[in-house]
């Protein structure tokens, strides 16, 4: 009589562990299929978000950048002093020269003029001179960085061949204003326009004489349609004998009487 449990032992042991090894196949393939489901649906209902900033209104320049925040400034805020950039747009301008070079163009009306680095004053100001070529005389323009975003400003602008006494920086002004200063410019005329914040045309345009040649003095009033308040700038343009382009700016900000 032979034995046979011995070999019932080991066959029962043989057939535990094929089971064993079956189960953890199929555990491990079932597993993989997770995974592999799992990061496809993670790449399926993923998605991308770009934030956006909409700069059609204006275009931007090196230095500059846009804020809708900013656009409806009001006009009793520390912007205020300021007359460049418009502070009923968008436009704001992170660096000085860039701020300097849009007013000298799209303010001033320089044709292709020629800019100088930034000259820091205090911690928050300074001035960027303005050529109107690179041998041209040089316009000063005035910066500070106003408002919470620190963006840059222009107060207004001075030249030594335009020498205003009246109006004074942020004086209130009526109809009609009195202008005085010495000028030496072509023919010893200096264009003058007076401006309203948010208006695209002047109020008025007139002129005044001082001398060519050496500094003249001017003294004269020039009538305007009073807007009522609000701020606006008194600007004095020397223009070239060549070509009538504009030669140098001094620009003085003002505030418009009530009445």
């Amino acid at each position: 009589m032979v034995d046979d449990t011995g070999s019932d032992s080991k066959a029962t042991t043989r057939r535990v562990v094929i089971a064993v090894l079956v189960l953890l196949v199929a555990i491990g393939a079932v597993a993989i299929w997770l995974v592999r489901r799992g990061g496809d649906d993670s790449s399926a209902t993923t998605t991308t978000s770009v934030a956006t900033t909409d700069t059609s209104a204006h275009p931007t320049e090196p230095g500059s950048s846009t804020s809708t925040s900013s656009a409806t400034a009001p006009a009793d805020d520390a912007t205020a002093t300021a007359v460049w950039p418009r502070s009923d747009t968008a436009r704001r301008f992170e660096d000085p020269v860039a701020a300097a070079r849009s007013f000298a163009v799209d303010f001033a009306v320089f044709a292709d003029p020629v800019l100088g680095e930034f000259r820091q004053g205090d911690s928050r100001s300074g001035e960027v001179e303005v050529r109107p070529q690179a041998d041209g005389p040089v316009t000063t323009v005035f910066v500070r960085q106003l408002g919470d975003d620190g963006s840059w400003w222009v107060l207004g602008s001075a030249t030594a061949n335009i020498e205003v006494t009246e109006p004074a920086a942020l004086a209130t002004i009526g109809d009609p204003v009195t202008l005085k200063g010495t000028a030496n410019a072509f023919e010893g005329t200096v264009d003058v326009d007076i401006r309203a914040d948010g208006r695209d045309e002047p109020l008025v345009k007139g002129f005044v004489t001082g001398r060519m040649g050496e500094m003249g003095p001017f003294d004269s009033t020039l009538s305007f349609p009073s807007p009522h308040g609000g701020y606006g700038a008194v600007v004095f343009r020397t223009l070239s004998a060549e070509d009538g382009s504009v030669w140098e700016a001094a620009v003085v900000r003002v505030k418009f009487a009530d009445g």
